[in-house]
């Protein structure tokens, strides 16, 4: 007996939530700034490593 799954509100929540990613910045990013905030106090390297997300990030744990 076939099971029928309502798509329409699945697709709605996996869009919704796809496109709330889209809209902000990703984990990478702010967790690049974190750092770079911390060790350096400025916007500008904060800015730059926010660019860079987690390319910054694993240079960082690498580098400590």
């Amino acid at each position: 007996m076939p099971v029928e799954i309502n798509t329409h509100n699945g697709r709605a929540r996996m869009n919704a939530t796809r496109d709330v990613a889209k809209a902000g910045i990703g984990m990478g990013s702010a967790l690049a700034i974190t750092i770079s905030w911390s060790l350096h106090q400025s916007i500008l390297w904060a800015i730059l490593h926010g660019f860079f997300g987690w390319v910054y990030v694993v240079y960082f744990a690498l580098t400590r």
